[in-house]
């Protein structure tokens, strides 16, 4: 028998020994992969990743191995790994043999001798290496980042939310489909510093050449863009938090010479926890804990590590993101991207165009906080601050423009607005139960929406996510009577609006395109004001 028949068939032998019931996605998750996805994604599901690297600071390259878990949700045979130039796979085994792959510029294709079936399992390590692209200007530009603390001591990390993961690591760099069972870290780096990553710390192993083993294991479901390491001359501390679903462990990790200022700044954890699980229910990782890790970046929201880089104080580098005061009374970057884990790490876009699920979302939040902390003025203050940032150039849903945060965050606070508080919070709260650890599309966000609030705000979702136009509330008053009506807007536009005449108590309009009017109960001075929680234009035509 040839040797390479010998190989095939003592490969296809073992792949029917691991063979398995399939711990895939749900029938829920697995339905939403994009329609264009390449078939040599769409056959498989992630079960785990094992991932072991090692940073040569003083070369810029690193090298390492991912052992891919994966199991078969249809008949295939050719996987698709990426990993993206000039970083390269050199060799992938099943089982210790070799297997084929060949390079179609930024991934892999590897072919399994084989087919296997749908609850089918299969793993193969795939060793890489090379010199990643380097993030001149991190987060915004993706890449590793290789840079020194203030004491002239190497501090890296990486930078990954454009790109994906595979900017560095080999893996399946999309967003609808995590590793189900989480991923396991192990870093090796010199002995004076420290690795840190998502999840847990299993083990701290010394080697004789004066290095040392992190080993971190995240268990609950992780998107490829949010696996990092951290590592630097760390110093850190414990925090219990009782929350919702008892006791969460918080961790703090910080530069050594930071650790005064970071311990009485970073107090405001735990007022962000109670909030955020007052609004939204409880952590979405207790099992993996809660950490902060100071990043040399301004912040990125990694899985169960977040990426801290904001100097220990409020604000955006003490700078006011809002407009207003109530921007300076709290640190944006521990605020916003701890909101994070509920609206992008546990609910998580499924592609292109979901921006705003992530960001809108989370950029509400922040009026949330400023409300628990400062009151309902303070909020809708805040609101009003970040409206005035909207551009209006191009609609929300589809990705391509910044108001996928201060629009969709208007949005939502008018609808809070329509519904009241109590039922907003339910919402909030049924929604990161409905979509928990999910992946999902903007459709079916908009649907949920819909379907919450039996489809009486469906208009005005489509008006704000996927047009540009401002709705006009036009109006005029004429022989006691107050005429108003929707223009520049979509078909059926008929949100509700709040208004006020004179100075008197806030009254409800419920306009359509069609001209509609009221009787004046007393004598007016023909004047009326829109609520300010409402993002919306007026235009008085009593001269017309």
């Amino acid at each position: 028998m040839h040797p390479k028949t010998l190989t095939a068939l003592y490969i296809s032998l073992s792949l029917a020994l691991i063979s398995s019931t399939c711990m895939a996605q749900s029938a829920f998750e697995k339905e939403i992969a994009p329609a264009a996805t390449p078939s040599s994604y769409r056959w498989w599901n992630l079960l785990h990743y094992e991932i072991e690297l090692q940073p040569d600071y003083n070369r810029q390259w690193i090298s390492g191995t991912n052992q891919i878990r994966f199991c078969a949700l249809h008949t295939g045979n050719t996987i698709r790994i990426d990993l993206m130039e000039p970083m390269q796979v050199t060799t992938v085994r099943l089982q210790g043999i070799a297997l084929d792959f060949q390079r179609l510029k930024d991934y892999y294709l590897i072919h399994l001798p084989s087919f296997l079936h749908a609850g089918d399992t299969a793993t193969i390590t795939i060793h890489f290496e090379g010199y990643p692209q380097v993030a001149h200007n991190p987060p915004w530009e993706s890449g590793w980042i290789w840079q020194q603390d203030q004491l002239g001591r190497p501090w890296m990390s990486i930078a990954c939310e454009g790109t994906g993961a595979a900017i560095w690591l080999p893996c399946k760099n999309v967003l609808y489909d995590k590793p189900d069972q989480g991923i396991s870290m192990k870093i090796r780096v010199p002995d004076t510093l420290v690795a840190v990553s998502n999840g847990r710390l299993a083990s701290i192993q010394k080697m004789s050449d004066h290095t040392a083993i992190y080993t971190w294991v995240v268990i609950n479901p992780i998107s490829q863009y949010n696996i990092i390491p951290y590592i630097g001359k760390y110093i850190s501390w414990h925090n219990n938090y009782t929350g919702l679903k008892g006791n969460l462990d918080c961790d703090f990790l910080v530069l050594d010479y930071n650790s005064e200022k970071a311990k009485h700044h970073l107090q405001q954890t735990d007022t962000m926890l109670h909030c955020f699980e007052g609004w939204l229910g409880p952590y979405p990782f207790y099992e993996d804990s809660y950490k902060l890790v100071e990043a040399p970046m301004p912040g990125m929201e990694h899985q169960s590590a977040i990426a801290y880089g904001n100097g220990f104080e409020n604000g955006y580098s003490g700078n006011n993101l809002s407009g207003t005061s109530w921007g300076l009374k709290w640190d944006f970057i521990l605020i916003h991207e701890s909101g994070h884990e509920w609206f992008g790490n546990s609910i998580t876009s499924n592609g292109d165009g979901g921006s705003w699920i992530h960001e809108g979302f989370t950029k509400y939040l922040e009026t949330l906080y400023t409300q628990d902390r400062w009151g309902t003025e303070a909020g809708n203050d805040y609101t009003a601050g970040i409206s005035k940032r909207i551009h209006n150039d191009a609609p929300v849903i589809t990705g391509a423009s910044s108001d996928a945060y201060n629009k969709t965050a208007a949005m939502l606070h008018m609808l809070r607005q329509l519904i009241g508080d109590s039922l907003f919070r339910s919402f909030l709260q049924h929604m990161n139960t409905q979509f928990y650890h999910a992946t999902i599309s903007s459709e079916q966000v908009i649907s949920y929406i819909n379907r919450f609030t039996i489809y009486k705000y469906k208009t005005m979702l489509d008006q704000y996510l996927r047009t540009t136009q401002i709705p006009q509330l036009s109006y005029y008053f004429k022989g006691g009577l107050f005429r108003y009506r929707w223009e520049n807007c979509i078909t059926g536009f008929d949100m509700p609006v709040k208004v006020s005449f004179n100075n008197d108590p806030p009254v409800w309009l419920y306009p359509v395109e069609q001209w509609k009017e009221i009787k004046l109960e007393k004598s007016m001075d023909n004047t009326m004001k829109v609520d300010r929680n409402f993002y919306i234009k007026s235009r008085s035509i009593q001269d017309q």
